[in-house]
């Protein structure tokens, strides 16, 4: 079976209420095609926009992609939604502004992180003593979930280096349909301009990787860097 037809096979996605999961799971809101329903020249995105049609290419990239577009279908449509609006503005060649390129990296390789605080306080330091080794029990209280598809691909053979962008979600996105409903409140132009997000090497987050049971798994820092030190300059 081509990849479009499986994906559009898909019963549906996240149940709308995250507290009855018996209802009715809301409709994946585009239909997938082939990559040749994309006509040469168009963007990408205000194609899905105006046609809601998405073309999907066969591999691992575009399979991931699908599966997003299912599991939080109002967060992906409102992305969307300001991507589209985002070309009808700039075009597409003048290069990405502020908001399209926060979208672009929540797409590709965002994450959310539900977490006690000193989590989250020492992933934005860029601490990972603390945030790895000190509160490593800490990790039992959390919820991380990765949207972005390329690097969900990327993962499929992972390597040391492979970062998400993650963005803090509050306690109550424990489920995909209550992370949905969350993230389609906060998309809004001016959050996505600030860039909510800070980076993680997902292969330290405990349980994901044998070798971080390891201290020193931690000590490279090529890819747990130190955490920046402020100067008089």
């Amino acid at each position: 079976m081509a990849l479009p037809d499986a994906l559009n096979a898909i019963p549906g996605s996240a149940p709308s209420n995250a507290h009855a999961a018996s209802q009715t799971p809301l409709p994946c809101p585009v239909h997938f095609v082939a990559q040749s329903a994309l006509p040469t020249g168009h963007a990408y995105e205000r194609h899905i926009f105006q046609t809601g049609t998405c073309p999907t290419r066969e591999g691992l990239h575009d399979f991931f992609n699908g599966l997003c577009w299912h599991l939080l279908p109002q967060a992906k449509r409102r992305m969307n939604q300001l991507q589209a609006a985002d070309i009808a503005e700039r075009g597409v060649h003048a290069g990405r502004g502020a908001v399209r390129d926060a979208l672009t990296l929540l797409d590709e390789s965002g994450a959310f992180l539900d977490a006690p605080a000193p989590l989250w306080q020492a992933l934005q330091a860029h601490d990972w003593q603390a945030l790895f080794i000190t509160h490593r029990a800490l990790w039992q209280q959390a919820q991380f979930f990765i949207m972005g598809h390329a690097l969900l691909e990327k993962l499929v053979s992972p390597i040391k280096g492979a970062t998400a962008h993650v963005w803090c979600a509050p306690a109550d996105t424990s489920t995909p349909a209550a992370l949905d409903a969350w993230l389609l409140a906060e998309l809004t132009p001016d959050k996505l301009a600030r860039k909510p997000f800070t980076p993680l090497p997902v292969l330290g987050v405990p349980g994901w990787w044998a070798a971080n049971e390891a201290a020193q798994f931690y000590s490279d820092a090529k890819v747990f860097r130190p955490p920046r030190q402020s100067g008089t300059g």
